[in-house]
């Protein structure tokens, strides 16, 4: 059974004498496999003239002549050529082509080239199995040949992706700066292939989660690491149905999403959505606006813990349960305006047991109760101060 064989181990089947028979038709194989493709391939179906012309005929040229070479001589095929064919590869990319033209004109050319050259051997007196070899070495190139322009047009391909990210993570960069230079942006957004859309919101998860998330929302989205958090831009992030469709591209993982606006609002939507990230929650989509509270007091912290330090010093004679009691029954009092029937509701006690705690928090805080100001600071520290913690034995009670 015949293995996958390269040509280089047929050539070694071929006397160098058909290589000179063989030369002598090169001219003629090379403009029949020219028209042929001209003829055949729908993406070289142009004038064979100009640069175009020039290049193919160059290109077929090249090719015949690299195959007779190596029958000559097998092991002649050079770095050089091989790159021939890398560089076409390339050059499919950079014109905007899939690699189906390029390869057809291969399969055809092989065909074309087989034939003459088989007609021309016949002529020559080669033997049948000299003719067999002949061909299994041309269709064995021609794979070669198809395989460095693979080669070549995935190099243009990555390399035309890395420079695109490259453009978008500086995008990113630009529409989240508080100031950017418009000119430099425009620029951008013409490197990163992306449409700056009327409605944006940013998006903040873990690094880690990005990619996944970004290839779910879809290829309008702009994405790249921001700040040591991954950063997603969404397109019409507050239009009909978008919000389920956000969640669901975050599936399990944390992520927080900011308000939409313009792109010259992404500033600040970027803050917040980070911002409500840092302060945790379970995972799944957070939205920022729904969570202002505690991202003031999170983003406050220095400045509500030394309110604290001020407004509650009071209580820190009591015990740790004690404490905890006590600051729970303040945070009902001020958010319940001291009415002593809805704290006993809240805190779900006897309204006889929210008068008694009533009356020695008024011990322990005094005026601070009935001041309006007061009162604003000591939301705000008993807020800061409810977060959950450990909660005591029933012996300290």
């Amino acid at each position: 059974m015949l293995m996958q064989m390269t040509s280089s181990e047929f050539w070694g089947e071929l006397p160098v004498e058909l290589a000179e028979v063989l030369d002598d038709h090169l001219a003629a194989v090379a403009d029949e496999i020219i028209g042929a493709i001209g003829r055949e391939v729908p993406g070289y179906a142009r004038p064979l003239e100009g640069t175009f012309g020039r290049g193919l005929r160059a290109g077929v040229t090249e090719a015949l002549g690299r195959f007779l070479g190596s029958i000559r001589d097998p092991g002649s095929a050079g770095s050089s050529a091989r790159r021939a064919y890398v560089a076409l590869g390339r050059q499919e990319y950079t014109a905007g082509r899939t690699l189906d033209a390029l390869q057809a004109a291969y399969r055809v050319g092989a065909r074309v080239a087989w034939r003459r050259f088989a007609r021309a051997g016949n002529a020559a007196g080669f033997p049948q199995q000299t003719i067999a070899d002949l061909a299994e070495a041309i269709f064995a190139y021609i794979d070669e040949l198809s395989s460095e322009s693979v080669e070549g047009y995935a190099q243009a391909q990555a390399e035309h992706a890395g420079e695109r990210q490259r453009a978008r993570g500086a995008l990113v960069e630009s529409l989240l700066a508080e100031t950017a230079v418009s000119s430099d942006r425009t620029a951008l957004v013409a490197a990163a292939s992306w449409s700056l859309p009327a409605s944006v919101a940013a998006l903040a998860c873990p690094v880690e989660a990005l990619p996944g998330i970004a290839r779910r929302l879809g290829a309008e989205v702009l994405h790249a690491e921001h700040g040591g958090l991954g950063c997603a831009l969404v397109p019409d992030a507050e239009g009909p149905g978008r919000r389920e469709a956000i969640a669901l591209a975050v599936r399990a993982t944390r992520a927080a999403i900011g308000p939409a606006g313009g792109v010259e609002e992404l500033p600040r939507s970027w803050l917040l959505a980070s911002g409500a990230l840092s302060v945790g929650g379970l995972d799944g989509l957070l939205v920022a606006d729904e969570h202002l509270a505690e991202l003031v007091l999170h983003e406050s912290a220095p400045v509500i813990e030394r309110i604290a330090d001020r407004r509650l010093r009071a209580l820190t004679v009591l015990t740790p349960a004690a404490r905890e009691r006590m600051e729970r029954t303040a945070l009902a009092f001020v958010q319940m305006q001291g009415n002593a029937a809805a704290m006993a509701r809240a805190l779900h006690v006897h309204p006889q047991t929210a008068r008694y705690r009533i009356a020695r928090l008024r011990e322990l805080l005094g005026g601070q109760l009935d001041d309006p100001g007061a009162r604003f600071e000591l939301e705000a520290a008993l807020r800061h101060a409810s977060k959950p913690r450990a909660r005591p034995s029933s012996k300290s009670r």
